[in-house]
């Protein structure tokens, strides 16, 4: 039997997420912030919506689990993202000691992972949940964008 909350059903949660940025026009990329299977913060880009080139899903995600929990340490929860966390993200990661990182799609050339990107030491990164629904997402966004100019 599967458990519900396995790492998939948060990614899907991520993914529904990265849907409403995308209906937006912002590039599709969703978060959820899990603690102890309950979600507790979720967030999509809102770079263009915001005018705000720090404004990824990464980091509206950190702003609203440390506003539920009432303070800016996130150890016991798992930021869930559809897209591998970019320089800017993974370094606000590690400011917030978050205990797991979970994404789906890479990002070869911008994330954390090509830039060598620290995070906390006590992180713990999962990486290929649903990489197929993320990336395929992202692809026909830019697609669509690109068939548009």
């Amino acid at each position: 039997m599967i458990q519900p909350f396995d790492d998939a059903y948060f990614m899907k949660r991520a993914l529904q997420e990265a849907q409403l940025a995308y209906d937006k026009g912002e590039v599709p990329v969703g978060a959820v912030v899990v603690l102890k299977d309950k979600i507790i913060a979720r967030a999509h880009n809102l770079t263009e919506t915001l005018n705000d080139v720090t404004a990824h899903a990464e980091m509206q995600a950190f702003t609203a689990a440390a506003d539920f929990l009432g303070g800016k340490y996130l150890r016991d929860c798992t930021l869930y993202v559809t897209l591998e966390p970019c320089q800017m993200c993974a370094g606000a990661s590690y400011w917030t000691q978050i205990g797991k990182i979970v994404y789906g799609a890479p990002d070869p050339q911008r994330g954390f992972v090509k830039l060598n990107t620290k995070l906390h030491p006590k992180t713990k990164v999962v990486s290929g949940v649903l990489e197929d629904e993320c990336s395929h997402l992202l692809k026909k966004f830019f697609i669509e964008k690109r068939n548009l100019n």
